[in-house]
């Protein structure tokens, strides 16, 4: 039983690293939770589902065309509202992004209703795979195969492309990356779009195992906000591993003390991490001196 909380744990926890990610992403630009990350994520895997219900559309296209569409809302946010606002401060950006989470939220709503829907998915949970005792069902090995390589195509991006490094040289300094010849406001855009595209992975894959409404990523929100929390805001590295954490605790927790207070858990750990560590496991605490 302890290795197939394990198993489940992971699989839950890949989600919850994506969305951790995509935060982090957006936080070391701007230095502002984008709290409108679950409702992007939402509205992109409602695109899909158009996509392949409306349309008529193959999984594939419809994939990719939700991706493209996510993609397209992060640079949308950023230009139109983030960018335009005058002299701003971190509190007010944190308001807009709220503001774009209720919009999102009410479109949704408008648009496909309260009612729960089902994304077809080409891979079943109900396929299974046992090793001795544990069982996997596909789906579970498809959501972590899928999240790895995103994470592993994600760090070898900021590591070895251009775009890659002038997002890191813009997250650094936007000063010093400007007078470098860095067009700092394309990279923040395309920070956001990258941001979007992430959680909307996320998004599509935790619809199979969940309903399809508009309150489909309130929950896992807070969960890879606490991930990245539990890890550290400041590092790439930390949230993966503070989503995997967070995944296989909840897990063991509900399991083993109580199921009913199964998701208590990711603000137990906000609040325990913010008291002993604010910075994060992994993440670096620096003092300004003045």
């Amino acid at each position: 039983m302890f290795l197939q909380l394990i198993i489940s744990g992971l699989s839950i926890g890949s989600l919850y690293a994506l969305i951790a990610l995509a935060m982090v992403i957006i936080y070391k630009a701007s230095e502002v939770p984008n709290f409108a990350q679950g409702e992007m994520a939402m509205i992109s895997t409602f695109v899909a589902y158009a996509l392949l219900i409306t349309a008529k559309a193959s999984f594939v296209v419809s994939f990719l065309g939700a991706l493209l569409f996510a993609v397209l809302l992060g640079m949308f946010i950023e230009f139109v509202a983030l960018r335009r606002a005058k002299d701003p401060n971190i509190l007010n950006l944190i308001i807009i992004t709220l503001g774009f989470e209720m919009v999102l939220y009410g479109l949704a709503s408008w648009k496909w209703g309260a009612e729960q829907k089902h994304l077809p998915f080409p891979i079943s949970d109900t396929d299974v795979i046992q090793f001795g005792t544990v069982v996997v069902s596909h789906l579970d090995i498809a959501t972590m195969v899928v999240a790895l390589i995103v994470m592993i195509t994600l760090f070898l991006f900021f590591r070895y492309t251009k775009l890659g490094i002038a997002m890191k040289a813009t997250q650094q300094n936007v000063i010093a990356a400007r007078i470098n010849g860095i067009r700092t406001n394309r990279i923040t855009s395309f920070t956001w779009g990258l941001s979007s595209l992430i959680g909307a992975v996320a998004g599509i894959l935790l619809s199979p195992v969940a309903t399809l409404d508009p309150n489909l990523m309130m929950d896992p929100l807070l969960k890879g906000f606490a991930a990245a929390v539990l890890g550290g805001m400041t590092t790439l590295i930390g949230p993966v591993i503070g989503g995997y954490l967070l995944g296989v605790i909840e897990n063991l927790f509900g399991a083993y003390v109580s199921l009913e207070f199964k998701s208590v858990v990711a603000f137990l750990i906000i609040v325990f991490v913010l008291w002993f560590k604010p910075s994060g496991l992994f993440g670096k605490h620096y003092v300004k001196k003045v």
